[in-house]
């Protein structure tokens, strides 16, 4: 059975990437949710998609440029401004400590593809043993050189190689750098590609999912997870 997470919670009816999003996620019955994890400037792990603050808060400037407390002060409501009162940048920790005791998983993909956050992985993997959730976590990313240090740094956590773009011998590339999971944008992924890609026995998690009727015909393909901004389709 397809598993459903929630892209950035259930980021289609909530401010994306808040501790309100994940628990609304969870509170629908996701199988899990999926997040964003970069650096502020005093070295805090903090989850926002963009590597700018002017979409989704109400700062301007790159997140790096910011420490965790001057973070903290601007409202990542997005468009749901003024709905659900103020929802403040969370901590990779703030996030994983909700998700500690629930029966779901968090994929944390490390923003790595534009600033390359030096140490990223090492924090990343100190924060996910310190909750014990070694089991419930996938770690992704599209800079494939940070995943490669991750599967180095801490070979317990499952990892996934993220993709948009339409990449002939998916399956033979992510099985020979011995990454069990791949994550293809869902509209890639045909059924001779799935084909390609199942026959080394890979985890095929796909984005952003947001119609049933993706879902239904992902269901059809085999595909491990989907992540979509609405995670609740009947299953």
């Amino acid at each position: 059975m397809t598993k459903l997470f929630g892209h950035r919670g259930y980021s289609g009816n909530y401010p994306e990437n808040t501790l309100l999003a994940f628990q609304k996620a969870i509170e629908a019955g996701a199988d899990g949710i999926e997040l964003d994890v970069q650096f502020s400037k005093d070295g805090k792990l903090v989850v926002i998609h963009d590597e700018t603050l002017d979409r989704t808060t109400t700062g301007k400037g790159r997140v790096k440029d910011y420490t965790l407390d001057e973070l903290r002060k601007f409202d990542a409501s997005f468009r749901f401004t003024g709905q659900y009162g103020f929802n403040p940048i969370p901590t990779l920790c703030d996030v994983l400590a909700y998700m500690a005791d629930k029966d779901a998983c968090t994929n944390i993909e490390l923003k790595t593809g534009v600033f390359e956050y030096e140490g990223i992985e090492e924090a990343v993997a100190n924060c996910v043993r310190k909750y014990n959730l070694c089991d419930k976590v996938i770690i992704s990313s599209f800079n494939h050189y940070s995943i490669l240090r991750m599967r180095k740094l801490a070979p317990e956590l499952k990892c996934g190689l993220l993709t948009d773009c339409w990449l002939i011998g998916a399956g033979k590339y992510v099985h020979n750098l011995d990454i069990p999971c791949y994550h293809p944008a869902f509209r890639n992924l045909t059924p001779e590609i799935t084909a390609e890609i199942k026959q080394y026995g890979l985890e095929i998690n796909t984005w952003t999912v947001n119609e049933e009727e993706d879902f239904r015909n992902l269901e059809k393909l085999g595909i491990d997870i989907a992540i979509g901004n609405y995670p609740v389709f009947q299953r």
